[in-house]
C-alpha cells in the first residue's frame, strides 16, 4: 500500500495542475466575456448599435453559449422596427458552422421572422420550411407558414399546413380548413366557374366542418345562380341547425327564393317555425311586414307589441312606432310626437354597428368571415341584444 500511494502522488499532482489550468482559462474567458458583454451594453445605452452588434458578434467566437445573447439582441432590434440589423445578427449566427442543431433551428426561425417583418414573404416561407424539415421549433414555423399562405391567398397550401399543424399540436383546425375551402368556392363563384367544381369545393368545406354556415350559404347562392330554387332553400335552411346567430344573413335570400316560386305562404310558415327558436328581432320584423300586408296595420301592431314584451329591442320599438304613424289620424299632436320618437330611434340605430367579433369585440358594418382585427375565422356575427338583433 505505501508503494502504491507513492506512485499515485505524481498523478494527483498532475491532475491538480491540469484542473487548475482549466479553471484559470475558464476564469480568464469569463472575464473576457464579461468585459465584452458590458462593453456591448454600453454601446447600446449610448445609441451606438453598430458597435454593439460588432461586440456581440465577436462574443460568439469566445463562447458558443453566447448565441442566446445574439438571438435576444436580434429580437430586440426587430421589435424596435430595425429589421435590417436583426437580419444581420441572425445571418451572422447561421454562418457559424459550430452552432448546435437546436440553436441553428432557432436562428433560422428568427431570421424568417425578420424577413416576414420586412415583407419578404418568399424568403420567410423558404426558411420556415427549412425549420420544419429540421424538426426544430416546427410547430412555431408551421403557424408562421399558415399566416403567410393566408396573406398570399394560397388556400391549398394553407389547408396542407393546417393539417400538419393539427397533427402535431392536437389543435382542432378543421373549422379553419373549412373556411379556406370556402374562400376557394367563393372565388370560383365570382369567376363563374363550372357548378360542379364549386360544389366540390363546398363539399370539401363541409367535409372538414359539417357546421360551417358559410359553406351552406355558398351552396344556396350557387343553387340560386342555377335557378334551382328548392335546392337553394334547402341549403339556406341548413343554417338553422348550424348556427342560429346567422339567420339574419339567410332570411333575405330565402324570401327571394320563396317569392320566385310563388310560395309566400311557405315562407310565412317557415318564419313562424323560426319564431320560437331564434331569439333576435329579424324574424319578428319580417313577420310584422307580412302580417301588415295580409292582415292590416292593426294586426301588425298587436303582433309587434306582444313580441316586444318577450324580447325588448330598440329596433323593434322603432318598428312599432312606425306602424302607429298614420297620416289619417286626427290626433296631430300624437302623430307629431311619434315622428319625433321615430327620428330619435332611427338616429340611435344608425350609429350602431350591426356586426361584432366574439373574440376581440371588433365592430363592422358588414359581415367578414375573418376578423380584420384579431384575424380569427368565423367569429364575427350579427349583434343581438337591446339595440341589436
Amino acid at each position: 500500500m505505501p508503494e502504491l500511494l507513492w506512485l499515485l502522488l505524481p498523478v494527483a499532482a498532475l491532475s491538480g495542475w491540469v484542473i487548475g489550468r482549466r479553471d484559470r482559462r475558464r476564469r480568464q474567458a469569463e472575464r473576457e466575456l464579461s468585459g465584452d458583454y458590458f462593453q456591448g451594453l454600453n454601446y447600446l445605452l449610448n445609441e451606438q448599435p453598430d458597435k454593439a452588434i460588432e461586440v456581440f458578434t465577436r462574443m460568439v467566437e469566445v463562447d458558443e453559449d453566447t448565441a442566446e445573447t445574439h438571438l435576444t439582441l436580434g429580437n430586440l432590434f426587430r421589435r424596435r422596427g430595425e429589421v435590417d440589423r436583426a437580419i444581420r445578427i441572425h445571418q451572422n449566427l447561421i454562418a457559424r458552422p459550430s452552432l448546435e442543431r437546436t440553436q441553428r433551428g432557432y436562428a433560422l426561425l428568427e431570421l424568417a421572422k425578420d424577413y416576414m417583418s420586412a415583407g419578404l414573404l418568399d424568403r420567410a416561407e423558404s426558411l420556415f420550411t427549412e425549420v420544419v424539415e429540421l424538426d426544430e421549433h416546427a410547430e412555431t414555423a408551421l403557424r408562421q407558414l399558415l399566416d403567410i399562405y393566408q396573406q398570399e391567398k394560397e388556400w391549398d397550401q394553407a389547408i396542407a399546413v393546417a393539417a400538419r399543424l393539427q397533427s402535431r399540436s392536437g389543435e382542432d383546425l378543421r373549422p379553419v380548413m373549412a373556411q379556406f375551402a370556402c374562400e376557394q368556392a367563393e372565388e370560383a363563384l365570382r369567376n363563374h366557374a363550372e357548378p360542379g367544381h364549386v360544389r366540390s369545393l363546398i363539399k370539401r368545406a363541409l367535409g372538414y366542418d359539417g357546421q360551417c354556415v358559410r359553406a351552406s350559404i355558398l351552396r344556396g347562392d350557387l343553387e340560386q345562380r342555377e335557378q334551382a330554387w328548392r335546392a337553394a332553400i334547402k341549403a339556406y335552411q341548413r343554417v338553422e341547425n348550424q348556427d342560429l346567430d346567422y339567420i339574419p344573413e339567410v332570411l333575405p335570400r330565402l324570401e327571394t327564393c320563396y317569392q320566385i316560386q310563388g310560395n309566400e305562404e311557405g315562407f310565412l310558415r317557415y318564419l313562424h317555425h323560426l319564431l320560437n327558436r331564434y331569439p333576435g328581432m329579424s324574424v319578428v320584423m319580417k313577420l310584422s311586414e307580412l302580417i301588415q300586408a295580409h292582415e292590416g296595420r292593426q294586426a301588425a301592431v298587436e303582433f309587434m307589441a306582444s313580441q316586444l314584451r318577450r324580447r325588448p329591442s330598440v329596433r323593434g320599438l322603432n318598428r312599432l312606432i312606425e306602424l302607429n304613424i298614420d297620416d289619417n289620424d286626427p290626433d296631430r299632436r300624437r302623430q307629431r310626437d311619434l315622428r319625433v320618437l321615430q327620428e330619435l330611434f332611427t338616429a340611435l340605430l344608425g350609429d350602431r354597428m350591426p356586426y361584432r367579433c366574439r373574440e376581440c369585440g371588433f365592430e363592422a358594418r358588414q359581415l367578414h368571415w375573418q376578423c380584420p382585427s384579431c384575424r380569427q375565422w368565423g367569429t364575427i356575427k350579427p349583434v343581438r341584444g337591446l339595440q341589436g338583433e
